[in-house]
């Protein structure tokens, strides 16, 4: 996969909506983010390090922060989500609410700048 913007394009309306929402909470939150790669997928770089990425799956639409401490982090706010070590897993129809993405994303960011 290339960039998050060829990603997206790839997308039916309602999952795109639902990626384009978080990668925007995203870039408001880290401005000097990048599009690049984490793990092989397009994925939000801060600093050189991957910060968020957000994928269509089959069944789910998956949110990785690449850390399970930032995900531990949110997993209060994200009651009713499937949340494992690294990711949250969630529905076009049921989006995540914006305090959890702002504390995973918060958290990742911290743990970037160390």
């Amino acid at each position: 996969m290339g960039s998050i913007d060829d990603y997206l394009a790839g997308l039916d309306e309602g999952d795109r909506a639902a990626i384009e929402r978080v990668y925007a909470i995203a870039r408001e939150m880290v401005p000097d983010a990048e599009q690049g790669r984490g793990y092989g997928m397009a994925a939000l770089v801060h600093r050189g390090k991957p910060l968020v990425s957000v994928m269509r799956a089959k069944r789910h639409i998956g949110v990785y922060p690449f850390s399970p401490d930032a995900v531990a982090a949110a997993a209060p706010l994200l009651e009713g989500f499937e949340v494992d070590k690294g990711t949250i897993r969630f529905q076009p129809d049921r989006p995540l609410p914006e305090e959890a993405i702002r504390a995973f994303l918060a958290a990742r960011r911290a743990q970037i700048e160390g």
